[in-house]
């Protein structure tokens, strides 16, 4: 049988990386070749050919860098450039992890919660404050309390949720949807106190910014914790029990 010809350098040029410069042959062809000729090296050669065309084939669709995993994954977010600019920074610690990237926007939000509660804080000590500025900004430092108590708890659901299965991984998704959902009614419970004409002002306007800012960071959060949830639930399906 005559030797395979060897590849020139116009065939494969020196510019490609390996995958690209091969052909693209389907599996079921190479499993083909590799039986119809000659075993040990053309079924080596036919075995690397497979693996080439299957990871070239995964390079081209797996982001590059975990930046671009963060702006793939905030597409799917109502406020997307909101999603980006807030998890960007954490690029390193999340990199193309769906399970890293649902918790840091749960921690964002938790520390945006943080700040709006300082500020909120600080309103109340100043000078000419109504007294139904005041009692409306007590009431939502309540409802935004309530916030970060849920949340926190969200937050410790969701590193629980890369260690269970089942029945168990179910019960500890709920409890993410529902603290997740309750936190964000509490933001809404705290602009309603303001929602009096007579508070109409300085004041209301920097809670309601205040708390817009809040609202669409645990929004984002929610669909990211969506979006992993919804893939983890395709793998748990695989290894469904009996």
């Amino acid at each position: 049988m005559p030797q395979a010809k060897k590849c020139s350098i116009k065939c494969c040029p020196k510019n490609l990386p390996f995958s690209q410069a091969l052909p693209s042959f389907s599996l079921i062809q190479l499993t083909l070749f590799s039986i119809m000729t000659t075993p040990s090296l053309l079924h080596f050669l036919a075995l690397i050919l497979s693996f080439s065309y299957i990871f070239g084939s995964v390079d081209s669709v797996v982001p590059k860098n975990p930046k671009n995993f963060i702006k793939d994954s905030c597409k799917f977010t109502p406020y997307s450039d909101v999603c980006v600019r807030s998890l960007s920074p954490h690029a390193k610690t999340i990199q193309q992890n769906r399970h890293q990237l649902a918790l840091t926007a749960l921690t964002v939000s938790l520390a945006a919660i943080g700040s709006t509660k300082a500020n909120l804080l600080k309103l109340t000590n100043i000078k000419g404050l109504k007294p139904t500025e005041y009692g409306a900004l007590k009431d939502c430092l309540d409802q935004i309390g309530e916030s970060v108590n849920q949340l926190s708890q969200s937050a410790r659901e969701i590193e629980r949720l890369g260690t269970v299965r089942g029945e168990e991984y179910t019960w500890h998704k709920n409890n993410v949807d529902t603290w997740n959902r309750d936190a964000l009614k509490q933001m809404d419970t705290c602009l309603v106190g303001f929602s009096n004409k007579a508070l109409d002002g300085k004041i209301k306007a920097v809670v309601a910014g205040q708390v817009f800012n809040v609202e669409q960071l645990i929004n984002n959060a929610i669909v990211l914790f969506h979006y992993l949830s919804g893939i983890e639930n395709q793998s748990q399906a695989l290894f469904k029990e009996d």
